[in-house]
């Protein structure tokens, strides 16, 4: 834990009573990026992020003011800043907030990694990343060949003048291998991801090398291989592509704030409404969702959110019923709904709004060789790679990268660009089989977008292989 460079006793002795309650999150990130072309470095970058956030809450409402100066002057100008435009704004405030949506909590978490990602070299880092550009030099048909390392440290200290105080330490990664194959006027791109929380022991050099040597077979495999076919088939979608239907399709239609309205000049609201929790059958009686800041390695695990509330699992959808939605406690108090804690902010310099953090499908029963047995007709997708879906998160269309065709119960051929489209609710209720815990891979992203001014945050997503009915399936560019 890096060392405050201020002092959070002194700063509530002397300022404790001066609005009805006070919270301080101070913020200090390091970020390291290696990006390798063609066993060529690319990018070679550092860079350190520091700030606190400065919160209030007078007449009922919430306010706030941001500075990276934490002297005591520097906290006295911005508390002062932030007293003063909540005071004005509450004038017009849409909500009457009580400190009971800052609960008074304590604690410690730190990321799950056995060598911490301070002790990893950038020689060594930027070394691996060649070995892995070269190990995709398989024909003069790759014509790029990429490896990327975003290696990421947050410290996070909170303190509230109610007695809270928390400390979490991330240690993040976020590593990418792709390989393009070209001939005339046809490319392809194969892709590989890895997304969570780890230490530096997750450089693992024979690992890195074999799944580089995968992405690059698979990149030529593409390039030979025909359109995926069209029509009403069967799909099974792989983890790396349920990451994203998770994502799109269950992860932003439940966050209340899109359901209360806030968001809908952005980044679009939802079909889902208050009327719909405890009724609303989303998918089928296999579809179970949980939000789950405490799954081990996941990209957005934490001990507590960004208010200081302390983070749980919870059910969101179970047997395909809609029971819990994406929401902070205010959003929980305006809506009279039971949420999460997932009141989460990209930066220092940042409000935190409703996010979603770790949202998985938790697993079933079905092997994958059980599920593709059990098609006749239809297709295996994986990864994603374009995406499009209404402002109601309703109406979807999705390309992946690679795709195995599937008759009689058998996988017969490799088809380059596969898309699917649906409607959540409908697209949902014909899940038909889950993979098994000993299926579920661990994904995430590290730039979902929200907000004004724009928060670009981490959420992870764990699936296991799933198997779809009667879906609508179309070749060609997406």
């Amino acid at each position: 834990m890096a060392q405050l460079p201020f002092s959070a006793d002194d700063f509530f002795a002397k300022h404790g009573k001066a609005a009805e309650w006070i919270g301080l999150r101070y913020v200090r990130e390091r970020t390291t990026y290696r990006y390798i072309r063609n066993e060529k470095p690319d990018l070679n970058r550092s860079v350190l992020d520091e700030g606190l956030m400065v919160e209030v809450l007078e007449g009922g409402h919430f306010g706030h003011s941001a500075t990276s100066d934490m002297s005591a002057e520097g906290l006295e100008a911005a508390l002062g800043r932030a007293i003063a435009q909540t005071k004005t704004a509450s004038a017009r405030k849409v909500f009457s907030f009580t400190e009971a949506v800052r609960p008074l909590s304590q604690g410690r978490y730190q990321s799950p990694s056995a060598t911490p990602l301070a002790e990893a070299k950038a020689g060594a880092i930027n070394e691996l990343l060649v070995k892995a550009t070269a190990a995709m030099n398989l024909s003069s048909k790759i014509v790029n060949r990429a490896a990327y390392a975003m290696l990421t440290e947050t410290d996070i200290e909170f303190f509230s003048s109610r007695g809270s105080h928390q400390r979490q330490n991330f240690d993040l990664v976020h590593l990418n291998l792709s390989a393009t194959a070209a001939e005339g006027s046809e490319s392809q791109t194969r892709n590989y991801s890895l997304t969570g929380q780890w230490g530096a022991e997750v450089l693992n050099e024979a690992k890195l090398l074999k799944e580089a040597a995968r992405v690059g077979h698979q990149a030529l495999e593409l390039l030979a291989a025909e359109n995926c076919p069209s029509g009403t088939m069967d799909l099974i979608l792989m983890p790396d592509q349920m990451m994203l239907q998770i994502h799109e399709s269950i992860g932003h239609p439940l966050e209340l704030d899109r359901i209360l309205g806030d968001e809908r000049n952005y980044a679009g609201w939802s079909f889902v409404q208050a009327k719909d929790f405890g009724t609303l059958q989303y998918g089928s009686k296999l579809m179970n969702i949980s939000f789950d800041p405490t799954a081990k390695h996941e990209y957005a695990s934490y001990a507590f959110d960004d208010g200081g509330t302390p983070a749980t699992k919870e059910m969101l959808i179970e047997e395909g019923i809609l029971k819990r939605g994406l929401g902070s406690l205010e959003s929980q108090t305006r809506l009279g709904l039971d949420g999460v804690s997932n009141f989460r902010a990209s930066s220092w310099n940042r409000a935190p709004i409703d996010r979603m953090a770790n949202i998985n499908l938790e697993p079933g029963e079905a092997t994958l060789e059980e599920m593709i047995a059990r098609v006749k007709k239809g297709v295996l997708m994986h990864t994603n790679r374009s995406w499009s879906i209404d402002d109601y998160r309703n109406k979807f269309q999705f390309g992946c990268e690679y795709a195995q065709l599937i008759e009689d119960g058998k996988l017969i051929r490799t088809v380059r660009n596969p898309n699917y489209r649906g409607v959540t609710v409908d697209f949902w209720n014909r899940l038909a089989a889950v993979g098994p815990a000993g299926a579920v891979e661990t994904h995430g992203t590290p730039y979902c977008g929200k907000g004004e001014p724009n928060q670009a945050i981490r959420v992870g997503h764990n699936a296991p292989p799933c198997l779809f009915r009667g879906i609508e399936v179309f070749g060609g560019q997406s």
